[in-house]
């Protein structure tokens, strides 16, 4: 099933770069209504701050090249998260991203045997093409649908060895649907994502004891409040490969258009328990420019 994902994926971005070159793409057009690029996740790709949408990145619409960059920072009850990373959209259609994700320890590092402030590092580099439908116009009962791949590449593989994993890199598969009803004001999306991903990616994939690729589920509901602030709510489901408890994750967020370029987003998220240490939430602040 992966790699027919993954082949559907590289046939239809061939066929839409060759369509977005057949015709003069105006750089930076942002052209895009207001949030409708999504913010940036912690993975690089656009959508809300945990799960992908089948939105693209950039301001750009159909005839443009968009861009825009990230900085998020995630204040847990034992570790600190940090992500920064950039990502391109050509013609509305596809998404290249990177992110480099940093995951401090802190104190709970002398604990786990790592020593005190010990961060884990990852490079997640994301492709996304847009397949079906549209974000906002069309029928409602059409959402936008895009099929997306994350190669992640954990660059601690002696401890993600020692905790088990079977690999220190991976590939993620991701199809998702999301649209915006703007006669309700309402943005919904719902994404499936075939992963081996531990805590991510940050704890390495899969497991020396055979486990591996599992289906997964992330889901987003949000209220636009005005046509610069968005509210809601996501939930990101996560294999338990390692044998360790590990959650599934959750945030409530709002989202805030400071110009038409600039978006902060700042979140309450609960990520469980993480690395044995339980009870992981605390605060989720992000801000992304987009052109």
């Amino acid at each position: 099933m992966r790699w027919l994902l993954i082949g559907s994926l590289w046939a239809t971005f061939l066929t839409s770069a060759h369509s977005a070159s057949a015709e003069e793409l105006d750089w930076f057009s942002g052209d895009k209504l207001v949030l409708t690029n999504g913010v940036s996740t912690i993975e690089g790709t656009s959508g809300g701050g945990l799960a992908t949408w089948a939105t693209i990145a950039g301001r750009a619409t159909d005839a443009g090249v968009g861009i825009s960059g990230h900085v998020t920072a995630i204040e847990l009850a034992d570790f600190r998260w940090q992500s920064h990373g950039i990502a391109i959209g050509i013609a509305n259609r596809i998404e290249l991203s990177y992110a480099r994700q940093n995951f401090d320890t802190l104190d709970a590092g002398t604990t786990l045997g790592l020593g005190r402030g010990y961060t884990l590092n990852q490079d997640v580099f994301g492709a996304k093409v847009r397949i079906a439908g549209d974000l906002v116009y069309g029928s409602p009962a059409l959402p936008q649908i895009a099929i997306g791949l994350q190669h992640k590449r954990n660059l601690d593989s002696p401890v993600t060895q020692a905790v088990g994993a079977a690999t220190h890199q991976s590939t993620d598969v991701t199809i998702s649907a999301t649209k915006l009803i703007l006669s309700r004001s309402l943005l919904v999306n719902a994404t499936l994502r075939l992963t081996e991903a531990n805590e991510g990616g940050l704890l390495g994939f899969g497991s020396t004891t055979g486990k591996g690729h599992s289906v997964q589920i992330e889901g987003s509901l949000g209220y636009q409040l005005s046509r610069r602030a968005l509210i809601g709510a996501e939930l990101r489901t996560k294999p338990d490969n390692l044998g360790l408890g590990e959650s599934n994750w959750f945030d409530l967020f709002a989202a805030y258009a400071v110009t038409d370029n600039v978006t902060v987003t700042a979140a309450y998220v609960d990520l469980g328990k993480v690395a044995t240490f339980e009870k992981q939430h605390g605060a989720f602040l992000s801000a992304q420019v987009a052109f």
